[in-house]
Formats: structure tokens, sequence, C-alpha cells
């Protein structure tokens, strides 16, 4: 009961704002924008627009592709919703309001995103930035790899015919 309670209350939250936001931008604060809003804080994954789109419309919301789109951008904007591109795939979108920092790990066979949250990354972002005097203010870590689902399949010799995610351009630390 707690947990609703608290997922209710957080719902509030940002919705509160989002209000703020569209209000300060001189943007009108619509329906559809808000239920956009309440729909992805409802959810617990990585999601695209489109199927965000594809989502809303089997529940029976009256919006556009281009509302869910442009919701999207002003949602990011107001730090309610992180955007990801992982690979050259779609970019992928997340809650990020009330969520502590995380980083992923991406299969490069079926796309499949996985979050964790090491805090040895924040002891080495606290050493680069005293080594560098560098006020690090945020990070973005993403891992490509095979998950171990896509591992088996490849074993027994079974083939995706889904689109690879791009591994990353070779770096420090590959």
């Amino acid at each position: 009961m707690a947990a609703i309670r608290n997922e209710e209350e957080l719902i509030r939250q940002v919705l509160n704002i989002f209000s703020g936001h569209l209000e300060r931008g001189g943007l009108r604060r619509t329906p559809e924008r808000f239920a956009i809003l309440e729909e992805i804080y409802r959810r617990n994954d990585h999601f695209d627009a489109e199927a965000l789109y594809i989502h809303m419309k089997n529940r029976n919301y009256r919006v556009s592709r281009a509302t869910v789109y442009n919701t999207l951008e002003l949602l990011v904007s107001c730090d309610l919703v992180k955007k990801h591109q992982f690979g050259k795939n779609l970019a992928q979108y997340e809650k990020s309001f009330g969520y502590k920092q995380h980083d992923h790990a991406i299969c490069g066979n079926c796309g499949k995103v996985v979050e964790f949250c090491d805090p040895r990354v924040q002891q080495i972002k606290d050493m680069v930035g005293e080594l560098l005097n560098f006020q690090i203010t945020h990070h973005s870590l993403n891992l490509y790899g095979i998950c171990g689902n896509c591992r088996k399949e490849i074993e027994m010799g079974i083939v995706r015919n889904q689109a690879k995610v791009a591994v990353d351009e070779p770096g420090w630390g590959d």
C-alpha cells in the first residue's frame, strides 16, 4: 500500500513540476501532455517514442504521434525524462525524477538494456575530478556486450533477425 501511495505522490510531484515548466515557457497545459507524463511514470523500463505512442493508442488515449514526440522533448528539457542513444538505435527514454544515478549494460544482439549501480563508479568520478581539478556534474556509462539469453541462443545456432546495436566507438578503457 505504501508503494502505491509513493507512486501516486511521485506522479503528483512530476505533474506539478511539468505544469510549472509549461507555464514558465508560455506553453499550453493540455490533458494529452499530462497523460503522457503519467504513463511514463507508471512504467519501469526504457522505451522508445514509437512504443509509447502505440501503448497510448492501445489504451484509447487520443494523442498524435507528434504530440508524443514533442512532449518527450519537453520532458527532457525539464529533466523529468532522460534520453539515451544506445549505439545507432532509436533514442530510448526513461523517467528520471527521484531516481538515483545508474548505468547501463546493453545487449548488442537483442537490444536489451539492464540498469546497474556500482558505488565504485562514484569513487572513480571523485578521483578523476580531483586529479584533473574538474567539477564533474554528471556522467553516462554504457557497456555493450551480449546478454546471457542471446549467448545461449547463439550457442544453439539460433539467429535473430533483429537490428543489432552498434558497438561503441573505441576509446579510453576499451
